[in-house]
C-alpha cells in the first residue's frame, strides 16, 4: 500500500503543479472574469499541501505499522478530490453550488490528520 500511496501522491503533485500553472496563465482570464482566481489558488494550495502530507504518511508507514496510516492517506486523497476538485470546478465554471461539496472535503482532510495522529500515537 505504501508504494501505491507514493505513486498516487506523485501523480497528484504533478497535477497540482500543472493546475497551478494553468491557473496563473491559461485560465487566468476565465478566473478573473468569474472573480474566482482566489478560490482556484486555494484549491491548488490545499491540493499540494495534502499531496505532500500523503507522501509523509506513506514514508511513516515504514516506522509505524498501522492501518490508520492507510486510512489517513485515503482520507487525504478524498479531501483533495472533494475539496480541491469542487473548488476547481466552481472557479472554472462559476457554478457556486459546487461550493457545497467543499466542506465534505475539508472534513476528509481533518479525518486524515486525526488518523495520522492516532496511527502514530498507537504505535509509539
Amino acid at each position: 500500500m505504501q508504494k501505491i500511496i507514493l505513486l498516487i501522491a506523485s501523480a497528484l503533485g504533478a497535477v497540482a503543479v500543472m493546475l497551478g500553472a494553468f491557473g496563473a496563465h491559461s485560465f487566468k482570464s476565465i478566473l478573473e472574469a468569474n472573480g474566482t482566481l482566489e478560490t482556484f489558488n486555494t484549491a491548488v494550495k490545499y491540493h499540494f499541501f495534502h499531496t505532500l502530507a500523503m507522501i509523509l504518511v506513506a514514508l511513516l508507514m515504514d516506522r509505524y505499522a498501522s492501518k490508520l496510516l492507510e486510512y489517513s492517506a485515503i482520507s487525504m486523497l478524498a479531501g483533495i478530490i472533494l475539496f480541491s476538485g469542487s473548488l476547481y470546478i466552481l472557479a472554472l465554471s462559476g457554478v457556486t453550488k459546487w461550493g457545497a461539496v467543499a466542506p465534505f472535503g475539508g472534513l476528509a482532510f481533518i479525518i486524515g490528520w486525526v488518523m495520522l495522529f492516532a496511527g502514530v500515537y498507537r504505535n509509539s
